[in-house]
């Protein structure tokens, strides 16, 4: 029986090209941290390092704890003198990135398709941003932390995709079973390939498809998610 359905958002519920985003990502963030000294190159590869920590943690802390503890590794003290620094960015600047994603029509008939079933719904996003960054990116399809019963970031989250882990802390904090959740992202391996690992049958979304995999995974545009989701619960 299917009492859940997890979502990621970027190239999923956010319609966006994933390098063309990273690109307008990380030249506003520098253009921030520009006036406190950093150099360009060095604070990106500083970034990259924190968010490959993150990809690799071991579950022994958070995204948050182990991001800040690698740049701090890099930038000493000032590094997490400027955390909150860097933190405003994801509330102010980080907004204009909305430049480079597409609207999403059919966001709130998926929220409200899932809730008139009765269904749980989660966000499973990859937890490398803090939650005001998630937080900002779903405004970009008109949705709200309220319209999900648990969204992931690095301040809550111990693991990341493609690590299985990461699912399974999700499915511990909303007490559910792998057979009880459909998974509708859009990687073949973070998405499709991680949660098969335990179980959860994942559905590709949309134009921007990522990664390769032997996996037959279900290929389903946006204007169908939610008919797709009545027809899973109908089945079950």
């Amino acid at each position: 029986m299917i009492k859940a359905i997890f979502f990621d958002l970027d190239g999923t519920l956010l319609p966006a090209d994933g390098d063309e985003f990273t690109k307008v990502y990380f030249g506003l963030l520098y253009k921030r941290l520009a006036v406190k000294g950093y150099q360009k190159d060095e604070f990106i590869n500083a970034i990259w390092s924190g968010v490959k920590d993150m990809v690799k943690n071991d579950g022994s802390a958070t995204n948050e704890e182990v991001f800040w503890k690698r740049f701090e590794r890099i930038y000493g003290a000032k590094g997490l003198e400027d955390k909150e620094y860097i933190n405003e960015f994801y509330t102010n600047e980080f907004k204009q990135t909305k430049m480079v994603c597409q609207d999403n029509p059919y966001a709130r008939e998926i929220i409200e398709t899932i809730k008139d079933l009765g269904l749980k719904v989660a966000l499973t996003t990859q937890p490398v941003f803090p939650l005001d960054g998630t937080l900002t990116r779903m405004g970009f399809v008109g949705l709200k932390q309220q319209d999900f019963d648990y969204s992931t970031s690095y301040e809550n989250s111990h693991y990341a995709k493609p690590n299985p882990m990461y699912f399974q802390e999700v499915l511990d904090k909303l007490n559910l079973k792998p057979e009880e959740v459909i998974l509708f992202g859009n990687d073949k391996n973070e998405d499709g390939e991680c949660a098969l690992k335990l179980g959860i049958k994942c559905c590709l979304v949309g134009d921007y498809i990522l990664g390769n995999s032997s996996q037959n995974f279900e290929h389903i545009p946006l204007s169908q998610i939610a008919a797709k989701i009545r027809e899973f619960c109908a089945q079950n």
